[in-house]
């Protein structure tokens, strides 16, 4: 694949040359974007990383074929303006503005469009890679030489080799979504509502929001391009707007008695982005940690601190990430209702995100499905809240919650942290077909994918627990983040400097 565009080749040239000094010096190294909305502790050293931060425009429209070469650190809402002002959308939008197009690839993400496409990396086409040994390859699905290496990319998590240019699958674009709220009153009743849904080929976009066993609502989605005459299409991106998910539970209240469906059209680009303020519901749990009242007055005025760039700097600068249960799960409709009913018994956290998932055909299998899902739609279980604060006990709950998962023939996403020991991990990945890749492709200078998402255990899962000699800094600041709130406060206070002089807390001094 040719690419003219003078500055993306001259970026790419420099980081096949420092990779290639890398290799020749066999110094392992690591990817640095910029950003990230994983929830895992950054392990990145200065002296250690190729800096791929620059990678961020839209190179070029294809659009007689739909199609838009894009580099990795697009984030989500530069990358539906940039599509729409030439009529198109990409096929799956992950719901958080600040979340890379190299990311959604690399990691494993899904939105409520995830029921017709599968996860967001089906939609991508062909990508550009600095190999490990500094070579640059155009893997592309239609390539039998490179089409291996493209699905062993897409949720490995940049272990494979450094994305610098992806071919993005685009759909044409309307104006607004339809949507109807559809209540239900239990798992079985969500299940058949998302089946009736999926097999309507009218139906662009559809997730669910249950907030207890027998309370929730479905949202069924259609594009298009004429409001509904009879009322105010609705926004969520202004701060006197409603939170999504308090608007979604509020319709529930009026709607539930009379099992009427409620319908209103929202502006595409306010739909996409839904649950950006107040990060699904997780903006909430902040207001209880500063025992701040919750009410309309007050998200108003907090609203600058309730979208999703500030609240996930201020997740990791305050400690707190150590805590919270963040976590996609998916299983096959059939033990969903199982497992929702498990998850609720262990920890009784609720709203729970609910999005159906088409998993990938037999002959495009990618990585972060794993070896072992069929073909079964899934459904993805957002599960978001504070753990228990003693170390032991929470990595006890996430390894419960593997297990459940495991068992009940699903699988979890890879962006957050991962609490198996590495002969659970590749139980579930295909290791062979992953390190012959690794072999093939000269990745053995990046870390492996489980030493990307593995934590410490200590000693939970057997073995001895390692203890690292801390220094005083350190011990210092894990005592201040153990008194409440001095740990919140600081994460508020970093977040707003982030925000003020554009700061980057992945690499702090």
């Amino acid at each position: 694949m040719l690419v003219s565009d003078e500055h993306h080749k001259s970026a790419v040239a420099d980081i096949a040359e420092k990779t290639r000094q890398f290799h020749q010096s066999r110094t392992p190294f690591r990817i640095y974007h910029g950003s990230t909305l994983s929830t895992r502790v950054s392990a990145r050293k200065r002296d250690q990383i190729i800096d791929v931060s620059a990678l961020n425009r839209v190179i070029h429209f294809d659009e007689s074929r739909k199609r838009v070469l894009v580099e990795p650190n697009v984030p989500m809402d530069a990358l539906v303006t940039a599509t729409t002002a030439h009529g198109l959308l990409p096929q799956i939008v992950m719901e958080l503005p600040n979340i890379t197009v190299g990311g959604g690839f690399s990691g494993t993400s899904g939105e409520s469009s995830s029921f017709r496409y599968g996860l967001f990396d089906r939609t991508i086409k062909a990508a550009e890679i600095v190999l490990g040994n500094g070579d640059v390859v155009w893997a592309s699905e239609d390539d039998p030489e490179t089409r291996e290496l493209l699905l062993g990319c897409a949720g490995s998590c940049g272990t494979l080799g450094i994305i610098t240019l992806l071919e993005m699958q685009l759909v044409e674009a309307k104006s607004y979504v339809e949507l109807i709220y559809i209540p239900v009153s239990s798992v079985q009743e969500s299940l058949r509502v998302l089946e009736d849904a999926e097999k309507d080929p009218s139906v662009d976009y559809m997730d669910g929001i249950l907030f207890s066993m027998n309370s929730g609502v479905i949202m069924i989605g259609r594009l298009t391009d004429t409001p509904l005459p009879e009322r105010k299409p609705q926004t969520f991106d202004k701060a006197a707007d409603p939170w999504f998910y308090l608007h979604a539970e509020a319709i529930l209240k009026r709607t539930l008695h009379g099992n009427t469906p409620y319908k209103e059209t929202i502006p595409v680009k306010s739909y996409l982005f839904r649950y950006d303020r107040g990060v699904f519901w997780s903006g909430l749990r902040a207001f209880k940690y500063f025992m701040t009242p919750f009410n309309r007055l007050t998200r108003y005025l907090l609203d600058p601190f309730m979208y999703t760039r500030t609240m996930i700097h201020a997740l990791h600068r305050s400690g707190l990430s150590s805590q919270t249960i963040i976590q996609d799960l998916a299983v096959p409709y059939r033990n969903a209702e199982d497992f929702i009913r498990w998850t609720d018994e262990r920890t009784g956290l609720w709203p729970l995100w609910l999005c159906p998932v088409k998993p990938s055909p037999p002959d495009a299998k990618n990585f972060s499905m794993g070896k072992n899902i069929g073909q079964d739609m899934l459904l993805d279980v957002g599960i978001w809240g504070m753990g228990p604060r003693d170390p032991h006990e929470f990595i006890r709950l996430n390894r419960d919650f593997e297990a459940k998962v495991e068992e009940l023939g699903g699988l979890k996403c890879l962006y957050a942290h991962a609490y198996y020991t590495e002969d659970e991990f590749w139980r579930i990945y295909d290791e062979d077909r992953y390190m012959a890749l690794r072999r093939r492709w000269h990745a053995e200078s990046l870390p492996s994918v489980y030493d990307k998402v593995k934590v410490d255990l200590k000693g939970v899962a057997g073995g001895e627990e390692v203890h690292r000699k801390e220094s005083w800094v350190e011990w210092a600041r894990r005592r201040i983040w153990d008194i409440y709130p001095l740990g919140g406060l600081y994460g508020i206070a970093s977040a707003t400097k982030g925000l003020l002089v554009q700061s980057d807390f992945l690499l702090k001094k």
